[in-house]
C-alpha cells in the first residue's frame, strides 16, 4: 500500500491549529505518533482522514514547511500587551466562506443595474460619536428610543437585524461554522467580522455569544461600513483594541445603543440599587456588560467596580451556557445562517439560468432537498421572491 511523505513540522502545525495534540487523536490514528518521528507515513486514506479531523485543507499537508495563518482583513484583538494568537481555523474558514458570497452577491447585483450603497464609506474618523450614531439612525430609519419599544433583547436585535438587511447590508449571525453544530465558533476569539464593499457591505455577528452582547457588535459594525474598515475583532471586556477606527467604532456602538444623554437621566435613579445594570439593560436592551461599559467610560463609576462586576458577568454566561441545549429550528436557523436576502437572490439566479445548482449549494452550504425545502419555507412565508 502506498505511503504519502509529510513533514513532521506540517503535521505537528495541523495537529496544533486545531487546538489538538497527537495524544487527542492516538484513538482515531493508532500510528500518529510514528507518523510524528517519521518511523511510518499515512496512506493517502488516512491522511484525508486527518485533514478532515484537523479541518486542514488536504493541500496543506503536501507542503515542505507549515504555511502561515493570516486573515484576509485585519484582526484586532484586546490583548493588554499579550502575544497575538493566530486566527482558529473556524474564524479562517467562515471568513473564508463569508468572501465568497460577498463576491458573488457584488457580481450578481452590479449584473442587475444595482447603485452603490451612498453610506459606506461615507464617515471620517473625526466624526462626532453622538452625529454618526445619528446618521446611522436616520439611514435605517429608526427613532433614538425604539429598542426600549421591544419586550426583549430578541425582537430587538431581531429588529435591528432585519432593518440592516433592509438598507442592503449582508447580515449574518452564527455560533457555528455553517451547520456543522461540531465546529463552535468562540466568542472569546472573535465576536465578529465586518467585510466592507459599496454594493455588498457584509457583517458577521458570532451567534454564541449572548443576544444582548450581539447587538452591541452589530451596532458596531455598522460604525464599521460607514467609516469603511474591513475588521475582526473580540472586545474584550467591551473594549476596543488600540486601534483608532476600533475605538471610533466602539465609541459610536455606545452612543448608537445607549445614547449618552439618556444614560445621565437614568443613572441618578438606579446608582444605588443592587441590580442597577439589570434595569437598565432592559431598558435599553443591551448586555448587563455593554450598559456597565458604557456607565464606566462616562467616570460614574470606578473601574474596580466595573471589573468586579465583569469577572461575576462572565461566570454567569458561563453558567447558563451549560444549562441551555438543543439547536433549534434548523429552517429558522438559516434567516440568520445564510440569510434571507442572500439566499434569495441565489435562488432568484438558480431560477433564471445565471447560476448553476451546484455553485448555489457551494454559496449556501444547503445540498439538495435540504436547499429546495428552505427556498420553499421562504416562499410559503411570502419572503422569496
Amino acid at each position: 500500500m502506498s505511503r504519502v511523505v509529510i513533514k513532521e513540522s506540517v503535521l505537528l502545525w495541523a495537529v496544533d491549529r486545531a487546538g489538538l495534540t497527537p495524544d487527542d487523536l492516538q484513538h482515531r490514528f493508532p500510528k500518529i505518533q510514528q507518523w510524528v518521528t517519521g518511523e511510518s507515513q499515512p496512506t493517502l486514506c488516512e491522511l484525508e482522514r486527518l485533514a478532515k479531523a484537523t479541518w486542514t485543507p488536504l493541500g496543506f499537508f503536501f507542503l515542505t514547511e507549515p504555511p502561515e495563518d493570516r486573515l484576509p482583513i485585519p484582526y484586532y484583538r484586546t490583548l493588554d500587551g499579550g502575544p497575538l494568537s493566530r486566527p482558529s481555523p473556524n474564524l479562517l474558514e467562515t471568513v473564508q466562506v463569508m468572501q465568497r458570497r460577498q463576491a458573488w452577491m457584488r457580481e450578481y447585483l452590479t449584473d442587475q443595474g444595482q447603485e452603490p450603497l451612498s453610506f459606506v464609506r461615507s464617515a471620517r474618523l473625526d466624526d462626532s460619536p453622538a452625529s454618526l450614531a445619528n446618521r446611522i439612525r436616520r439611514e435605517l430609519n429608526l427613532d433614538k428610543g425604539w429598542a426600549a419599544q421591544k419586550p426583549t433583547w430578541t425582537d430587538a436585535l431581531d429588529t435591528l437585524h432585519e432593518t440592516i438587511e433592509g438598507a442592503g447590508i449582508l447580515v449574518i449571525r452564527n455560533g457555528i461554522v455553517g451547520n456543522n453544530t461540531h465546529r463552535k465558533l468562540n466568542p472569546d476569539e472573535f465576536r465578529g467580522f465586518v467585510l466592507v464593499d459599496e454594493y455588498a457591505p457584509l457583517v458577521f455577528v458570532n451567534g454564541a455569544d449572548s443576544k444582548a452582547a450581539q447587538m452591541f457588535t452589530l451596532a458596531h459594525e455598522l460604525a464599521h461600513v460607514f467609516l469603511g474598515s474591513s475588521a475582526a475583532f473580540d472586545l474584550r471586556e467591551m473594549r476596543p483594541a488600540d486601534d483608532p477606527t476600533e475605538q471610533a467604532c466602539t465609541r459610536v456602538a455606545a452612543e448608537f445603543l445607549v445614547p449618552e444623554q439618556e444614560i445621565r437621566q437614568v443613572w441618578p435613579s438606579v446608582q444605588d440599587t443592587p441590580e442597577r445594570f439589570q434595569e437598565m439593560a432592559r431598558q435599553f436592551k443591551v448586555s448587563e456588560l455593554v450598559v456597565a461599559r458604557r456607565v464606566l467610560d462616562l467616570a460614574l463609576i470606578k473601574k474596580k467596580a466595573f471589573l468586579d462586576f465583569y469577572d461575576h458577568y462572565q461566570n454567569d454566561v458561563r453558567r447558563k451556557a451549560t444549562l441551555q441545549s438543543g439547536g433549534g429550528d434548523f429552517f429558522a436557523n438559516q434567516n440568520f445562517r445564510v440569510g434571507r436576502r442572500f439566499f434569495s437572490a441565489v435562488v432568484r439566479a438558480v431560477k433564471e439560468g445565471e447560476l448553476l445548482y451546484s455553485e448555489a449549494y457551494h454559496l449556501t452550504g444547503l445540498y439538495g432537498k435540504t436547499f429546495d425545502s428552505y427556498a420553499t419555507e421562504l416562499k410559503i412565508r411570502g419572503t422569496l421572491q
